[in-house]
Parts: structure tokens; sequence; C-alpha cells
């Protein structure tokens, strides 16, 4: 399989479909349906069928998928089996929100330390995770080898703190930050989350309707 082939599309399909194989699987259900998974998740039941045939063929022609074992090799597909070590920068409030509630242990990624600029978070132990002074990021992480890191820091530092994050050898990046990091995905994987955008996106969708609706 070459995954270089499979469009983002599908691959920002994959956790909604781990999420609602997640809810079945706790439901009870053993089996289901092309069209039951899409009709949860406003897909045709073309689409389901069209997105799994990327990976292999999980179903059987009127049987439909065995929920359980699906549910694997979704994970499996995802990644979250693999472990993944990840390390927050920045332990203001959004690293600290996301340590305590974010749930990484559940999702199957291990956080191994955290890091700050402030002193008076040095040491400081959140759900378990211990709080590091940056300056001591490469000590701290030569035996950890984390492979994602959390960029939680304020925008003004993101390149710094990006940069930290490379000489650790991190893999991949979750940004929370508005600023670019400037790195090409050759040297590290970057996923932005801006929330602002969302939002905004949102509005425009919300415009568009209105407009078609009632007019300009």
């Amino acid at each position: 399989m070459r995954r270089s082939f499979i469009s983002m599309a599908v691959i920002r399909r994959l956790p909604r479909y781990y999420r609602y194989l997640n809810e079945i699987l706790a439901a009870g259900v053993k089996q289901i349906s092309s069209r039951e998974l899409a009709d949860r998740m406003d897909l045709t039941a073309s689409q389901v069928r069209q997105d799994f045939n990327c990976f292999g063929d999980f179903g059987q022609q009127g049987c439909g998928y065995d929920v359980a074992a699906l549910h694997q090799a979704i994970k499996s597909i995802i990644g979250l089996d693999q472990g993944y070590k990840i390390v927050i920068m920045g332990a203001g409030r959004m690293g600290c929100s996301l340590l305590e509630h974010f749930g990484f242990e559940r999702r199957g990624f291990q956080v191994v330390a955290a890091f700050d600029k402030n002193p008076e978070l040095f040491g400081k132990v959140v759900n378990g995770v211990t709080i590091y002074d940056v300056a001591k990021a490469e000590e701290v992480c030569a035996h950890m080898r984390p492979d994602i890191g959390v960029l939680t820091v304020p925008s003004s530092e993101a390149k710094e703190a990006c940069a930290v994050l490379k000489k650790i050898g991190v893999k991949a990046i979750w940004n929370f930050t508005k600023g670019e990091l400037g790195v090409s995905e050759d040297e590290i994987i970057v996923e932005n989350v801006h929330i602002s955008d969302s939002l905004m996106s949102l509005c425009y969708q919300l415009t568009e309707k209105e407009e078609a609706l009632y007019g300009a």
C-alpha cells in the first residue's frame, strides 16, 4: 500500500471512523454494514467502502464489517498502536489544559515531558508529567527520544521553540500557535491547529447560506 496516493480528505475522515467505531464497540455491536456506518456519519455507503478500500478489504459481501477487527485496523492505519512519545513545549494554560484534560494516554500516546521558560514551573508535575527548564530539553530528551512535539508557546516564541524541537529530534509538531514555523515537511510534519480559522470558515459558510436563502 502506497499511502502517498491516498487523498488528504480520506486521511481526515480516519479519526472520525475511529471515533464512531469506538462508540459502536462500546455499545456491544459486533457487525455493521457500510450503510449503517455511513448513516451515523452523514456519509454515503459508497464513500465508506471507497475509503476503506484504500487500505485493504475489511468487509465481507452481505455480512458487513466485524466492528472489533475494523476498529483495530483503523487504529493501526492511523498509527495509534505505535506508542508515539510526546513532549509539550510551553506549559502555560494551554499546555497544562491539554495535559490535564486531553487524555493522551487513552488515545495511545505517551507524554514524556513538558518544557517552559518560567522558573516557577520547573519541577511541577501535571497529571504525572514533569515540567522542565526548556534550556535542558536536549539533556532531558536524550534518553526519551520523543516523536511528536506539541507547541503551546506564545506565537512570538514559536520559531525558537520549533528549533528546540528539531534539536531533540521530533518528527512531527502539533502546532497550537499562530506563528509560522519555517520548516519543510521533509524536515518535520506540522499539523496547525487554528481555532479562530475554523470559526471564520464557519462564519463564511453561514454567510454563504444566508445569501443563498435571502439574497445579498
